[in-house]
């Protein structure tokens, strides 16, 4: 690699790291005050939401999830904890449960989902054209297709 794409390389994942560092906890604060879940109840909820049957094993979670594993499993449990998720025993596998969310979960989320995407919209997407953002899904999605190849 050149030194100039090596430099080119560094400054796009910095700016990357700089963006994710001052939106997350932004997105965050505003949900958690807003719709009353913090950024990581809803991320949990998004993905059981979209998941065949409402459900997944933890294992799924933390493979969908911008979370640790452990991460996740605490979330889980808080979720359980307000009613908004459930627990249900692996029919094949003693080790493994799935996480369901429930129909008060399910309620928050769809009362959630609308602030999260005007804050996407107004934090993220509203200084970028549509060409752009066109750009950046198909250059994060090969990155993120070649790094979960080769591991």
């Amino acid at each position: 690699m050149s030194d100039s794409r090596t430099k080119l390389a560094a400054d796009a994942w910095g700016a990357l790291l700089q963006v994710q560092a001052t939106l997350v906890p932004q997105l965050d604060r505003r949900l958690r005050r807003a719709a009353a879940l913090p950024l990581g109840w809803y991320d949990v909820l998004l993905e059981l939401q979209a998941a065949d049957d409402k459900r997944c094993t933890m294992s799924q979670l933390a493979e969908r999830v911008v979370l640790s594993r452990t991460r996740v499993s605490r979330v889980v449990d808080e979720l359980v904890a307000e009613g908004l998720v459930k627990k249900e025993a692996h029919p094949t596998d003693a080790r493994s449960a799935y996480a369901v969310i429930t129909g008060e979960g399910l309620a928050r989320f769809r009362s959630a989902a609308p602030v999260y995407r005007d804050l996407i919209r107004r934090e993220f997407a509203e200084g970028l054209s549509e060409h752009e953002l066109e750009v950046l899904v198909r250059a994060l999605g090969k990155v993120r297709d070649r790094t979960r190849s080769t591991t």
